[in-house]
């Protein structure tokens, strides 16, 4: 990770106009299709919320933008995503888990159980502060329709958020909202990402 000159970089009219706005984040929202994954998931017995992840970071990957992310007063550039789950710990609380994004998926699945399984029973979040991280939370207790979540002015990093999956006879929808920092991308870029999301969904083979 380093710092950038914003007017170096494509986002510099951005960073003039939204990096002192009181509220930045823009949330998109787009019901996707997931019978693939709860088809796969069920077939290779793995985990549904694991293929969602990686998903994200294969999709994110594809758009320039995601590399770059508004911190404190600056524009900094990574070299590497992470894609953040919520886990449930062993002491009945809650912490987080950065897993780094390797397009190999039986790599990230090895770190996705290996990470969680730690932050599990360690009940400490495990950060990975030289990566650019997407943050997920997985709210499969109810249906939603979508969520805006929170603006602390202190985390700007992309953030999805699903609830439980909607099963019909014969297709598998998900609600998911899409918070993203203006400085960091446009809507545009942001649809684009989704869309992103929908393909990498639909054509994944294990």
């Amino acid at each position: 990770m380093r710092e950038v000159n914003p007017a170096q970089t494509g986002r510099g009219m951005a960073f003039d106009l939204w990096m002192k706005a009181p509220m930045p984040m823009v949330t998109l929202f787009k019901t996707l299709d997931v019978t693939p994954l709860v088809r796969l998931s069920r077939k290779h017995h793995c985990k549904f919320n694991m293929l969602m992840c990686w998903c994200v970071g294969k999709a994110a990957a594809q758009v320039e933008q995601f590399y770059l992310l508004p911190v404190g007063d600056s524009l900094v550039e990574y070299d590497c995503l992470a894609v953040n789950t919520v886990v449930d710990t062993r002491d009945g609380e809650i912490s987080t888990c950065d897993i780094p994004f390797s397009s190999d998926l039986a790599q990230f699945e090895r770190d996705y159980l290996h990470l969680t399984a730690q932050v599990r029973e360690s009940c400490q979040p495990h950060d990975l502060d030289n990566h650019m991280v997407i943050g997920t939370s997985a709210l499969i207790q109810t249906e939603i329709d979508g969520a805006v979540n929170i603006y602390a002015g202190c985390f700007n990093n992309p953030f999805l958020i699903w609830g439980r999956c909607r099963k019909r006879l014969l297709k598998t929808t998900l609600p998911i909202s899409f918070q993203f920092h203006h400085t960091q991308m446009d809507g545009a870029h942001a649809a684009r990402f989704l869309e992103l999301l929908q393909r990498e969904i639909r054509d994944l083979s294990l």
